[in-house]
């Protein structure tokens, strides 16, 4: 049997990992400044993390939601508190494209409407309601149609209005920060006017953080920058630091029943350990604070090569714009340097995600690579 060729691959093989870096067959070491699509928060390996995880399959791991698993408690609690939202209630899943899907269905069962407002370059999933609200017909089937779906601009809120006044709208869902489209941020005004909307037509207002939460911006979500709150938040990624761990934070009002959202292997026990022992570390090791300074320091020296156009975000979560299409920088990066990066459906934009741990020595790293290859390839990108 072969497996089914959806991707395409480098020539690489990891074998062991620690922290920033990673090793592969060969025992070359690479700095990851891309962390797996954001998955990798508080680094590779961390000791905290392995020993939580094996401690509890030791003891138990895995049985079914219709039992007590006292650690699904432990982790709403701890996360309520260190994302600023005590007062909400948690739902455990396995990714993010299922976060977003329940999130979806919640927001229909809630208001009764199917209607749903997205937005233009938008990423939210690969399972059906997911992938009808992401902007990208090529990964839509037959089968997901997307008709119910309004794909507007950002910062237009008066097309937000326009389709919100029909009275067919159960939820406006959009990205902390837009990821794979190349690091695009909604305004602090836009984010606010949308909430005042959602609340004004009785939509739900959905937070995609998959990949811009748990502090990867230098806030624990992106969208606490707009000062404003979320009726149903979506997070995955960098919640289980590579294992499979999402979740809905939903706001307090939703009446749950019975039935109306389910998962088998959602808030696992070796799920839950894996999502406290994240927590544990962001708060013992202040990585949500780091990644904003280290963001900061990372951009200034960013600032400093004449080649960039342009540095879209903030935090730990970057896109680096170029004139030129990236990938032959990005190959050399990867092959030459040892340094691993990430691209955008944009093909200017070089994505940057790595751990939140970072030290100056690894930007320090990174901007010698940088520059480095930009020099080497100057004849083939120009």
């Amino acid at each position: 049997m072969n497996l089914f060729d959806v991707y395409p691959i480098f020539n690489i093989e990891p074998v062991s990992a620690k922290g920033c870096y990673f090793w592969d067959r060969s025992g070359d070491k690479y700095l990851d400044f891309y962390g797996g699509h954001a998955v990798i928060s508080i680094g590779h390996s961390h000791p905290h993390y392995v020993k939580r995880i094996a401690d509890q399959l030791e003891k138990l791991g895995f049985y079914s939601n219709s039992v007590i698993n006292p650690l699904q408690q432990q982790l709403a609690e701890k996360l309520g508190a260190l994302s600023g939202y005590p007062e909400y209630n948690l739902f455990l899943v396995n990714s993010g494209a299922e976060a977003n899907e329940n999130a979806l269905k919640l927001a229909s069962f809630i208001t009764g409407k199917k209607g749903v407002i997205a937005f233009n370059k938008a990423f939210h999933g690969r399972t059906a309601a997911a992938v009808a609200v992401t902007d990208n017909a090529r990964i839509r089937a037959a089968i997901n149609p997307s008709d119910h779906v309004a794909f507007l601009s950002f910062e237009d809120l008066d097309a937000v209005e326009a389709v919100l006044r029909k009275d067919e709208t159960c939820a406006v869902i959009i990205e902390g920060v837009q990821g794979i489209a190349g690091i695009n941020t909604p305004s602090k005004s836009f984010l606010q006017g949308l909430r005042k909307l959602c609340t004004r037509y009785g939509a739900k207002l959905i937070l995609d953080e998959i990949q811009s939460g748990y502090g990867r911006t230098g806030r624990f979500f992106a969208h606490q920058y707009a000062e404003i709150a979320a009726d149903i938040i979506t997070m995955a990624k960098g919640m289980g630091n590579g294992f499979p761990l999402g979740g809905l934070l939903i706001e307090p009002t939703v009446e749950a029943h019975y039935g109306m959202l389910g998962t088998t292997f959602g808030g696992s026990h070796l799920a839950c350990s894996a999502g406290l022992a994240v927590l544990e570390v962001l708060e013992q090791e202040n990585l949500v604070d780091n990644a904003r300074v280290q963001g900061e320091r990372l951009s200034h020296q960013l600032t400093g090569i004449d080649e960039i156009k342009e540095i879209k975000g903030t935090g730990l979560m970057l896109g680096i714009k170029f004139d030129f299409d990236v990938k032959p920088l990005r190959q050399h990066l990867l092959l030459k340097e040892k340094i691993f990066v990430g691209s955008a459906s944009d093909p200017n934009i070089l994505r940057l995600l790595p751990p939140l741990g970072i030290k100056d020595q690894h930007i320090d790293q990174f901007i010698s690579g940088l520059t480095n290859s930009l020099k080497n390839e100057k004849l083939l990108i120009h």
